[in-house]
């Protein structure tokens, strides 16, 4: 009964445009004033690594340093994911899975264990659970083959929170943890204020983040972080899109790239992200990027640049190849990548 009243909806701005979470899924009128969608994606990546740094299914802000350089070859469906958002007039609410939780092996099943990504409620202005920070600007960042794509220059991170939305203007407070000190006494929220612009051009976020870290002797220090993202329309169908973030921002950048604090001092970190996107034709395009990351006591330099080529085959189906090259510089070791990518979107 239910399957006859579903449609399939196009790629479009809905709801949760403010957390930056895709709406391609499948429409159930469960009354005239409730409404489920169920959407997400199948992704299947097939990948190789060849380097001083050992493999992974995707960068993060650090990685294991070799003895003697090595090449490794993998295939997973792990990002693969599914979610549903239940709607009541002005109130809904939001669950997203993937299986990038961990577990599975070659000798037996390969099974991956589900986890969380997003669960929240969001009612008029109000935002409340786990999903996005707001210090992130998820419009900009770049399409790639690599998970999230050179995570070393942008923020990424979930987390718990209660945001109040007003027009442009967005604050929040959110999970304290102070990576490399005395998490049991975060006693005071993250704060993040952010503004938005958005027009014909494109969009722009500006945003602050004030914390209170704990050191592992127990001392407070207060943190303070900037940012400023956007993705600029250019000629055409493509666009420019960067981020730059300067700060004591710890574990809001670079995807455990550097610790909050080191001893008894609060880090202070620099990363940024440039990418552009060209469309060859309506179908068919390609993304160039490249990131940063630096620390100041860590002294840590992360960099990571890739090119890709995406073709979708059909409105659902998209498939890809990107070449990279991840590098620690501070270690002196980097590796090279690529990747083929299948996308089918729900």
């Amino acid at each position: 009964m239910l399957s006859s009243k579903c449609k399939k909806l196009l790629l479009a701005s809905s709801l949760l445009a403010t957390t930056g979470i895709a709406n391609a899924g499948y429409e159930i009128k469960l009354s005239n004033n409730d409404t489920m969608i169920f959407g997400g994606y199948i992704k299947v990546d097939g990948r190789y690594v060849d380097g001083d740094v050992a493999y992974r299914d995707f960068w993060i802000g650090t990685g294991g340093v070799l003895e003697k350089s090595a090449s490794q070859f993998r295939i997973n469906a792990n990002e693969t994911r599914f979610n549903t958002k239940y709607v009541h007039g002005d109130l809904m609410g939001y669950i997203e899975l993937d299986f990038l939780g961990g577990g599975g092996n070659e000798i037996i099943s390969n099974s991956a264990h589900a986890r969380i990504r997003h669960a929240f409620i969001k009612y008029k202005d109000i935002t409340a659970g786990q999903t996005w920070s707001t210090f992130m600007n998820t419009s900009a960042l770049p399409e790639t083959a690599d998970f999230a794509g050179a995570t070393v220059g942008i923020v990424f991170i979930r987390q718990g929170q209660f945001r109040y939305s007003s027009g442009n203007f967005q604050v929040s407070i959110e999970n304290p943890e102070t990576w490399g000190g005395d998490t049991s006494n975060d006693s005071a929220p993250d704060v993040v204020a952010r503004y938005n612009l958005k027009g014909s051009w494109g969009s722009v976020s500006f945003s602050a983040l004030a914390r209170n870290l704990t050191t592992p002797l127990g001392e407070n220090k207060n943190a303070l972080g900037a940012s400023i993202a956007g993705r600029i329309k250019t000629v055409g169908k493509d666009d420019f899109r960067f981020q730059l973030h300067q700060g004591e921002l710890g574990r809001y950048v670079g995807v455990a790239f550097a610790k909050d604090v080191i001893g008894e001092e609060v880090e202070n970190i620099t990363s940024y992200l440039v990418s552009y996107r060209h469309f060859w034709s309506e179908t068919l395009r390609s993304t160039v990027l490249y990131g940063r990351a630096t620390a100041d006591l860590s002294n840590a330099d992360r960099r990571q640049w890739s090119v890709n080529l995406f073709q979708n085959l059909t409105k659902e189906l998209a498939v890809g190849v990107e070449l990279g090259n991840f590098s620690m510089e501070d270690k002196n070791v980097d590796s090279n990548y690529a990747q083929i990518s299948m996308r089918y979107s729900l």
